[in-house]
């Protein structure tokens, strides 16, 4: 049961208000990304911000190149290294496919290098990221077909290519969208229901219809706003998709005999009843795994430093090493 009393404003710590309105102040300082070309946009985005700030690539990180629906997809490995929990790492305890967010417009798999180090490095996993196809240049199903290939690719070949057997998946707002919906076609597809272990969710964008909470979100950018996250599903469906379509919005999903799941999400998130519907659905449909809420963290919280972003990058580790 969700503690009603996460939601209260007097418990969001002084260090997330703090950043909340750094964030805010930056983001109405900054031109509107929808008023110039998607080029300039990535470009002007691909330069850092307070809601976006830049993280370092790393110098360990290797490319592997599978066979994709459409061409060739990067996968960006990287691989555990040092001592974990007091041990040499030797094999691999398993692998991590993490799907970047970035509203299916923004975003790229090596720019999120620290977190998959961290968790390389303290589960002992292989972590890899998905260069999926962007929209609005490739619209709806570009980048779950990519997503797919790549689970498939782990899932079949690649266990033995990196020494790994236990797989699980995750990503952040619309990475966890695909990865919840590569788990369905792992499924529905492929006769593949547990080819990973869990998914590790954070603060997903599940129904691209828009929940509540999107809709009465408003103006008010805290990394996102109403029209921000509709401009995101309108670039990606494009056309005259059906929205409720579950292969589209994984929320109205048949979820059953899908793997355990950790959902993690912040109070201050436009997306929260993302994570609230589609959570309680997961447990309704029998799957097991955890809800995990955030007094006060914005959407994708996890890349601002501080205790909040700690807390649950430490949830994170153990529910996947758990998994192993």
């Amino acid at each position: 049961m969700i503690d009603h009393a996460l939601f209260d404003p007097a418990t969001i710590d002084p260090e997330t208000r703090r950043i909340n309105a750094e964030i805010r102040a930056d983001q109405a300082a900054q031109p509107d990304p929808w008023s110039m070309p998607i080029a300039e946009a990535r470009a002007l985005r691909a330069k850092g911000s307070k809601a976006f700030p830049l993280l370092p690539r790393s110098s360990r990180a290797e490319t592997i190149t599978i066979d994709g629906p459409a061409g060739p997809i990067d996968l960006r490995v990287i691989r555990p290294q040092g001592k974990m929990a007091g041990r040499a790492v030797g094999k691999p305890r398993g692998a991590y496919l993490h799907l970047h967010s970035g509203g299916w417009v923004f975003g790229a798999s090596d720019e999120q290098d620290p977190w998959l180090e961290r968790i390389a490095d303290t589960c002992g996993f292989v972590c890899l990221s998905v260069g999926y196809r962007l929209a609005p240049e490739h619209l709806y199903p570009a980048a779950l077909e990519d997503c797919e290939a790549a689970a498939l690719w782990l899932a079949g070949p690649g266990k033995a290519a990196l020494n790994v057997s236990a797989l699980t998946i995750g990503g952040e707002s619309v990475g966890a969208h695909l990865a919840v919906s590569t788990l369905l076609r792992l499924r529905d597809h492929h006769k593949q229901p547990r080819a990973f272990r869990g998914a590790n969710l954070n603060c997903g964008f599940f129904d691209l219809g828009l929940t509540p909470s999107v809709r009465a979100w408003g103006e008010e950018r805290l990394v996102n706003n109403t029209r921000d996250l509709k401009t995101f599903a309108d670039g990606f469906c494009g056309g005259e998709v059906d929205r409720r379509q579950p292969d589209v919005s994984p929320l109205y999903a048949d979820l059953k005999g899908l793997p355990p799941a950790l959902f993690s999400v912040g109070t201050c998130d436009a997306l929260l009843d993302d994570t609230l519907y589609m959570s309680a659905r997961w447990a309704a449909a029998g799957n097991g795994g955890h809800t995990a809420i955030y007094p006060g963290g914005c959407h994708v919280f996890i890349r601002h430093p501080g205790p909040l972003t700690e807390r649950a990058q430490e949830l994170s580790e153990r529910f996947l090493m758990a998994l192993a």
